[in-house]
């Protein structure tokens, strides 16, 4: 359970960052609805990654948590904010999948 957990804490961390891409495209108020969904997605983020980690080693946690964060938030700006797509940023972003697998099956 405390893997699912980890898990929704790493994509509210995408949310999170992908309220910031997109208070940084808004105007007039509606930036501040952004602002609000980021203070939001962070605190769910933040209080579902203590939570994971009162069982889950803290550092596999942590590092796993980055890594779905990092992923999601690349693959956000790629599909949604149309960042590049080249090779490396793939070749890289898959490399970081593979690591953030591996600490989960070393992980007891």
């Amino acid at each position: 359970m405390n893997w699912i957990i980890l898990i929704i804490a790493g994509l509210f961390e995408v949310a999170f960052a992908s309220c910031l891409g997109k208070a940084k495209e808004a105007t007039g108020n509606e930036v501040y609805w952004w602002y609000g969904g980021f203070l939001v997605c962070l605190t769910i983020s933040m209080l579902l990654l203590i939570k994971a980690t009162q069982e889950l080693p803290i550092g596999t946690a942590y590092a796993v948590w980055t890594g779905i964060g990092a992923v999601g938030t690349v693959l956000m700006g790629i599909f949604v904010f149309k960042d590049p797509a080249n090779f490396w940023r793939i070749f890289f972003m898959v490399t970081l999948i593979g690591s953030v697998i591996g600490l989960k099956v070393v992980s007891h």
